[in-house]
């Protein structure tokens, strides 16, 4: 078995044939929320964005919407707020979930070229959730363990599987940009276009957003991964992103945006309130402590990414494009 937070327990594995069900939400504004992380002034700008919309907008935080709130009156905030809407699980609600530790840590499962110091950190940061918040919290573990790993929607025409990591694993990397860049992606994902029946997958749990677009022997696939929503995406900004999956352009700035079917796959930035995050962060994670080494600088100034890493196709000076192209709309 791999070290904790490296390992990848089997309850995490799906085939990618169960997205061949029916779906469990239908609507013209899908938001996909991944990696809240426990930022309550995210969760606030997006709620704002959602209301903003011309009609209804479904929003589904799909996992990881609790990390930096490790403190039971935020804790139980963020999760009566979020479970107030559709969600599904990551791999950090999964391990909050168990009765004891199956030696997965945090349930990362982080790939080899993250150092031992990250991995270690996250396991401790998992840790202190479980023992300050949900063992604080009576029910909070029942509630999580409740959640789907996956979830189905239609959207116009499209069959949009809503992840947290890949079509096979709860913390899979295969939708991470790197890898879907990698010459042998194609294969992979023939077998699970085929498998799924699924136009669009949302995810996030890599922490870095990506928007692909594929024309495979099998049909076209659309993959968006929005990063994070709760922290900064991009090298000098203090945004996080969501994916928008609807029948109409948004009303709201976009990031990218991809038009197939008569439906725009978008991905938009969260103007949370930085000044008071970094505050609450700082308040609960001081100095010294796992998260403030792991995660301060990307809080403060974002990772050493950029928006030409995650929408590579796409011209960031070009205006949107409502054709079956992608286009980075400043």
């Amino acid at each position: 078995m791999s070290a904790a937070g490296r390992y990848c327990p089997s309850d995490y594995r799906y085939p990618a044939a169960d997205f061949r069900r029916s779906p469990e939400v239908s609507t013209h504004a899908l938001y996909v929320v991944g990696g809240l992380y426990g930022n309550r002034f995210a969760l606030d700008t997006v709620e704002a964005m959602a209301a903003a919309e011309p009609g209804d907008a479904t929003v589904v935080f799909n996992g990881d919407f609790h990390w930096f709130d490790a403190d039971p009156r935020r804790f139980a905030e963020i999760d009566r707020r979020v479970l107030a809407h559709r969600a599904t699980r990551g791999n950090v609600e999964t391990e909050l979930a168990r009765a004891s530790d199956v030696g997965a840590g945090c349930g990362c499962a982080y790939p080899d070229a993250v150092d031992a110091g990250t991995v270690e950190r996250s396991n401790r940061i998992l840790d202190r959730l479980r023992r300050h918040c949900v063992d604080a919290l009576p029910g909070t573990r029942e509630r999580l363990a409740a959640l789907p790993m996956t979830m189905i929607a239609e959207v116009g025409r499209l069959r949009v599987g809503i992840v947290h990591g890949d079509a096979e694993s709860l913390a899979g990397w295969r939708f991470a940009h790197d890898a879907l860049d990698a010459p042998e992606a194609t294969a992979w994902l023939e077998v699970i276009r085929i498998a799924s029946h699924v136009d669009v997958y949302a995810c996030s749990h890599t922490c870095l957003p990506a928007a692909r677009d594929f024309r495979l022997a099998p049909g076209r696939l659309t993959v968006i991964n929005n990063g994070a929503a709760g922290m900064p995406n991009f090298r000098g900004t203090t945004y996080g992103v969501l994916t928008r999956i609807a029948t109409r352009p948004s009303p709201h700035p976009v990031l990218c945006r991809i038009g197939r079917d008569g439906t725009y796959i978008e991905a938009l930035p969260v103007a949370y309130d930085h000044s008071r995050w970094l505050r609450e962060f700082t308040g609960i994670w001081p100095a010294g402590s796992p998260a403030h080494e792991s995660y301060l600088d990307r809080v403060v100034s974002g990772p050493h990414f950029t928006p030409r890493a995650a929408y590579p196709d796409a011209s960031q000076s070009a205006p949107p494009r409502l054709s079956d192209s992608a286009s980075v709309v400043s």
